[in-house]
């Protein structure tokens, strides 16, 4: 039940990351009037399916958590125990909010509502915060910590969706002046980098009581080290490419592998941070 948790986990925040920084970042790198019919279809097409997946694995998420909580799949899937995880505990009153934001956005994408996909979309990431370790700390350290990993989803989805219409766009390269897009893609990515580190550092020193958990090498400590190391390793790569940007057209095919490789390593940390979700960050005492 564990693994299908981190999964399930896994599966659902990379759904909302990308969707999210998808729709912030269409506007920002082609212009908000800007018509681009193949990658605007594209990427509409795209987003219903991940807003059909995330609903399917945030239903998921819950069973999986009612059948922890009851100890059994057959109680799990008893209408009167989902309600009762739905109403009488912090997750279900939280994953309330987040399944019917899920709803509506699966709504909007097939209704030509498209005003409200960003708004829908924001206020679905920002129902990811609480659960997890957001939930750890009562009063105003909770709210405050909770405040603080809004800002972090904020900043991943930004740049893990970001990269998803860069790579759309590297699709249809012709179609494009690349250049332009790339310097505003790395002006913002350099700001999101930033915003990352910092939320990402508040997070490990009040979940866990010091600057990094020990020991090092084991449990919540070394998974966070492993997401490090590929959050370095995609910050390493954009560097590159901001270096090379001039020559862009000419290593058109080097670019496109690059920025998938970006992609899949932010993919790889959340997957990592699903499992950190899963583990106790070993608070220090004193």
């Amino acid at each position: 039940m564990a693994t299908l948790l981190v999964l399930c986990r896994f599966l659902h925040f990379c759904v909302v990351l990308l969707m999210f920084g998808a729709w912030v970042f269409r506007p920002w790198l082609l212009g908000a009037h800007v018509v681009q019919p193949t990658l605007d279809r594209q990427l509409l097409r795209i987003t219903r399916g991940l807003a059909s997946l995330g609903l399917l694995t945030g239903v998921a998420w819950l069973l999986l958590i009612t059948a922890s909580m009851a100890g059994s799949w057959d109680s799990a899937l008893q209408p009167a125990t989902v309600q009762l995880v739905l109403g009488k505990t912090f997750f279900g009153q939280v994953w309330t909010w987040h399944l019917l934001l899920n709803l509506l956005l699966v709504i909007v994408l097939i209704k030509p509502w498209p005003a409200l996909r960003l708004p829908l979309l924001a206020l679905l990431l920002a129902t990811l915060a609480p659960v997890g370790h957001g939930a750890m700390l009562d009063g105003l350290s909770g709210r405050l910590l909770i405040l603080n990993q809004v800002v972090h989803l904020l900043c991943v989805g930004a740049w893990l969706g970001g990269l998803l219409v860069l790579v759309l766009i590297l699709r249809h390269a012709q179609d494009h002046r690349l250049k332009p897009i790339l310097r505003r893609f790395s002006g913002v990515g350099y700001g999101l980098v930033a915003g990352l580190l910092v939320t990402g550092l508040i997070n490990v020193r009040v979940l866990t009581g010091q600057l990094w958990p020990t020991p090092l090498f084991q449990g919540f400590a070394l998974i966070l080290l492993i997401k490090v190391g590929l959050v370095l390793g995609m910050l390493g790569l954009a560097l590159l490419n901001r270096l090379r940007i001039k020559r862009c057209e000419q290593r058109l095919g080097s670019l496109k592998a690059s920025v998938m490789m970006e992609w899949l390593l932010g993919i790889a940390a959340v997957a990592a941070v699903s499992l950190l979700g899963t583990l106790p960050p070993m608070v220090m005492a004193g």
